[in-house]
């Protein structure tokens, strides 16, 4: 079991579909898109990525073949020693016609306000048991504490790894790109996968441009940046990836596109439920 979103456990054919809904949550991507360069000293709307009640559904695919649904939700809040912290949650689901695949599986995220992650829980159903991984990330003490378990939760592994700077899981790295989509930085951000320290390197270029969307009759305004990771995932999730987020406030993920060794995954935001928010329309 793995407590990062870019991979996660499975056999044959499963494994494609774990792979595309990873690639959602991470929210880097896109199919479609078009335009030019952010204008020159164009001011970056305000930070409001974190809203409670937020809720995001991905379609997820690979080639043409609908294989699940991704939600991700903002589902409270809770008050560190010095610093808010908002609750997220990923519901990862196979839809249940396709041949082959049955996945199921729920993470879960304490991200702090200052974007990094404060704990994890990742638990997936397999073989009509739920796996667990569990993380605990102790800054003060400059470590994360590990707890692994297979056969219904029952606890099989303990490990400690040693850090010296704040850490990512994949949902908690969802919510940091969206923070810092229009920052025009190039960053190595420090994450964590299959208990093991990693790196996840962002150019966030503040493209500006546009995509289409099926849940919408327009263009979608969006921002663009890409990436690549150090490593490969199970089921050969590796190297490249780009991403569209919505040029506004919200930021949220439009759309996804992310290399495996099979081929390229792909995802796309169907339905959202936030307060006042929809798709801002793209321009000319």
């Amino acid at each position: 079991m793995t407590g990062h979103l870019f991979s996660m456990p499975g056999r044959r054919i499963a494994g494609r579909t774990r792979v595309v809904a990873v690639a959602v949550l991470v929210g880097v991507g896109a199919l479609v898109s078009r335009g030019t360069g952010r204008a020159q000293g164009q001011p970056s709307p305000p930070d409001r990525v974190f809203v409670e009640g937020e809720e995001l559904v991905y379609n997820v695919r690979y080639g043409f073949i609908d294989l699940g649904q991704v939600r991700i939700k903002i589902v409270g809040t809770a008050r560190g020693n010095s610093s808010l912290a908002y609750e997220g949650k990923a519901l990862i689901d196979s839809y249940p016609k396709v041949p082959f695949v049955d996945l199921h599986a729920v993470y879960e995220s304490l991200i702090d306000s200052g974007m990094f992650s404060r704990r994890f829980l990742g638990r997936q159903k397999n073989e009509g048991n739920w796996d667990l991984a569990r993380y605990k990330f102790e800054y003060p003490n400059k470590r994360v504490l590990i707890e692994v378990g297979t056969r219904d939760s029952v606890i099989v592994k303990r490990d400690t790894l040693v850090i010296d700077t704040p850490y990512h899981d994949g949902l908690s790295l969802f919510f940091y790109a969206r923070a810092k989509i229009f920052s025009g930085l190039k960053v190595n951000v420090p994450t964590i996968i299959k208990e093991q320290r990693v790196n996840t390197y962002i150019d966030f270029k503040n493209e500006h441009t546009s995509v289409d969307l099926d849940a919408v009759d327009y263009p979608v305004d969006v921002v663009r940046f890409d990436g690549n990771m150090d490593f490969v995932g199970i089921f050969g999730l590796t190297g490249g990836f780009e991403g569209w987020f919505s040029n506004d406030e919200a930021r949220v993920p439009i759309q996804a596109k992310m290399k495996v060794l099979i081929g390229s995954v792909t995802m796309e935001l169907m339905k959202w439920t936030r307060p006042g928010w929809n798709p801002p329309r793209a321009k000319g």
